[in-house]
């Protein structure tokens, strides 16, 4: 502990630049959420959902989760083609989320008019968002995504593996997995100022605790590319996490899944995930790095008759399923994990 203290107070003397960064997963919502939320005047209450979480994430420099649904007009609806309320975007930005990522394999559930919905409800809100447009000229004035997050300059990309067979029909733009147009996009947030880049990635095999082939391969050409954190998702379930060295001996940090962050989904592995917390700081040589990086596990406590769904730390869940969560998912993380330590809160 003393060494990171240390270097902090060195920080605030020569008045380097430090940011801390929140990632979670897949914020779902299936029909039992929305059921269960909706109130006698008609609007839907999702205050239970993010309680314990929000303290630990408001604390956060920039938060960021996948919204896996499109928030568009009613009839709402869960699995297999998603669509909430926009109160679910109020209460994960009250919970202290800043970047939503919408480039999932459920963004066109509603079609072109659900994609375009979610965008204008998000930006109501004065929300940031990614990884789909409502044309490709708007791609074109949003991209690249620079954010100056405590004087450090971060480039966000985001794409899906596919949109489950639906396709635009009127000019709607979705970033879906490219090599040739992520080496382009990686190579204009550089241009464009980007000291780190953060890639937001949907891709794997749902209920598969260990990458594919695919998703190995893929990510050793981001990797290639130069860029510094891959946020993977869309398995619903945790995956490894790796913190390595490149060439230079700069830290690179490749998440393969972060699994769900809050579901109805009712398989052992599917009933939680984890939430990344990753530190950058600039150095006296001016360059900016990972100077830490730890994970939390969560659950979702299901509705119970008198509670809402309610997003936990897995050892604080008093639910017996949450002990038997967190023994699977950090069976894997022990034997696969590289360089990273579970913060248990």
């Amino acid at each position: 502990m003393l060494i990171p203290l240390f270097t902090s107070l060195l920080s605030l003397l020569f008045g380097l630049n430090e940011a801390e960064l929140v990632f979670a997963g897949d914020a779902m919502m299936h029909q039992i959420q929305i059921d269960v939320a909706k109130q006698d005047d008609g609007t839907y209450d999702f205050s239970e959902y993010f309680t314990a979480i929000a303290p630990w994430v408001s604390n956060a420099d920039y938060a960021v989760v996948n919204l896996e649904t499109s928030i568009s007009k009613p009839p709402y609806s869960g699995y297999p083609c998603f669509n909430a309320p926009v109160q679910y975007v109020e209460a994960l930005a009250d919970a202290g989320f800043d970047m939503f990522l919408t480039a999932n394999n459920h963004t066109l559930d509603r079609n072109d008019r659900g994609l375009r919905a979610t965008i204008a409800n998000l930006d109501e809100r004065h929300l940031d968002h990614i990884g789909t447009y409502t044309n490709a000229a708007a791609r074109d004035s949003v991209l690249p995504y620079i954010k100056n997050i405590n004087g450090i300059k971060f480039g966000f990309l985001n794409y899906t593996y596919g949109t489950n067979g639906i396709t635009s029909r009127d000019g709607t733009c979705v970033d879906y997995i490219d090599r040739a147009l992520i080496a382009t996009d990686v190579a204009a947030a550089r241009r464009a100022g980007a000291e780190i880049i953060v890639l937001c990635i949907h891709w794997g095999d749902e209920n598969r605790m260990l990458p594919n082939k695919p998703q190995r391969d893929l990510a050793e050409y981001i990797k290639s590319l130069d860029v510094d954190i891959i946020v993977g998702s869309h398995p619903h379930v945790v995956q490894p996490v790796e913190l390595v060295d490149r060439p230079d001996g700069r830290p690179q940090l490749l998440i393969y899944s972060l699994g769900n962050f809050i579901s109805n989904m009712t398989r052992r592995d599917n009933r939680g995930g984890m939430m990344m917390r990753v530190v950058l700081r600039r150095g006296f040589d001016g360059i900016v790095n990972i100077v830490d990086a730890d994970y939390r596990l969560v659950f979702t406590e299901p509705y119970d008759g008198s509670h809402n769904f309610r997003l936990q730390w897995v050892d604080k869940s008093e639910d017996p399923r949450a002990g038997e969560f967190a023994r699977s998912a950090r069976a894997i993380f022990d034997e696969h994990n590289v360089n990273i330590t579970e913060d248990i809160p």
